[in-house]
């Protein structure tokens, strides 16, 4: 783009931007609090078809009928607003991909002081909590990205079709994308067009990331599409994992956190296991089994318990087995009240109970 076309694009910007701002100030002075420049004309990184991004932040619901979907010079606009409380706020804790729209903005037009303020406390919130060091605050804020990956890696299995199977495959690579940028606690500054530019500037990639995305985008059957993603899941996840354990502070079990979690094992599963086992009723069990299992990971992720495999223990064919089997992990469970100096409470009868409770 020579410098005449580039000169033509900036005076057609101008002219759209006065006339938002001056829409604004006619229409909807208390309703419209932030208008300001994004995008690619925002940094520089535009061409001769690039759309003008514009963030407008709007302080009621009325503020909403500033926006405008139109197309001029063959380029196509849309301007819409966004409220605080929702991306404004979500970017500002680091929970959404669109924190630099928020941090890079180039404030245009404030209604009042008090709003240009709060825009600056949102920015400083994002840019204060960008400036950690990678650790449990940036990790715990990808969880979500990685969730909802594995769903649409199900959407993939569940879906026969190349189309709908490609759209899901193209998701989970971009959840994928936004959780790994989450665990480098960074976010995108340049948009999708660079946005390998700056994931390889990371200090923490998963294995053949790159390589599997390509191949992601280049399958052209349903099992290709399937194969990639799987690889490209897995290799996250294994990023994710292997930070945890080097970042995450390890919880370590004590009589007070442990304290009553074993008499809950007992009283949740313990009599429902043999009751379903006398009974012959596998579902029961398997339920029964199921909720342990649940139970037992959430101790092991909080308090820093043993892992233990209840739902590898369970067989529908050896119900006796299995109730063996769980029993013997459950004293496994107990030997950690051993091990911090607790005492099981459990009492032979209800005087015994009534002393102790009443005190």
């Amino acid at each position: 783009m020579d410098e005449l076309q580039k000169q033509k694009l900036m005076e057609k910007n101008k002219r759209l931007i006065d006339m938002v701002i001056e829409r604004a100030k006619r229409d909807f002075p208390d309703d419209i609090a932030i208008i300001g420049l994004t995008g690619s004309f925002s940094t520089g990184d535009f061409h001769e078809k690039s759309d003008l991004d514009l963030l407008i932040i709007n302080n009621t619901p009325r503020g909403w009928q500033i926006s405008k979907c139109f197309i001029l010079d063959d380029v196509g606009y849309d301007f819409y607003c966004t409220p605080w409380e929702t991306r404004i706020l979500s970017a500002a804790r680091l929970e959404s991909p669109f924190i630099s729209h928020l941090t890079q903005i180039q404030v245009l037009y404030y209604s009042k002081p008090e709003d240009l303020q709060r825009l600056r406390e949102y920015q400083q919130m994002a840019l204060t909590e960008l400036e950690k060091p990678i650790g449990e605050n940036c990790i715990r804020r990808s969880y979500p990205y990685f969730e909802r990956a594995k769903g649409r890696f199900a959407d993939m299995l569940l879906n026969q079709e190349l189309g709908p199977v490609r759209t899901a495959a193209a998701a989970m690579a971009q959840e994928l994308i936004d959780g790994v940028n989450c665990l480098n606690n960074s976010c995108f500054r340049r948009g999708i067009k660079r946005f390998w530019e700056e994931l390889r500037a990371l200090p923490y990639l998963p294995e053949r990331f790159e390589e599997n995305y390509h191949a992601l985008v280049k399958a052209k059957t349903v099992p290709q599409l399937r194969e990639h993603a799987k690889a490209m899941l897995e290799s996250a996840l294994a990023l994710k994992d292997r930070m945890e354990k080097d970042f995450l502070p390890r919880p370590v079990p004590t009589g007070e956190n442990l304290a009553g979690t074993y008499e809950e094992l007992w009283c949740n599963y313990r009599n429902k296991v043999i009751r379903s086992t006398q009974d012959g009723n596998v579902s029961y069990a398997f339920l029964t089994a199921l909720g342990a299992q649940g139970f037992l990971d959430e101790m092991a992720e909080e308090l820093g318990t043993p892992a233990f495999d209840v739902m590898g223990a369970f067989s529908a064919d050896d119900l006796p087995g299995f109730c063996e089997r769980f029993l013997a992990i459950m004293e496994e469970y107990r030997r950690e009240y051993d091990k911090v100096g607790l005492k099981v409470k459990k009492f032979n009868t209800f005087e015994e109970l009534y002393k102790e409770y009443m005190g």
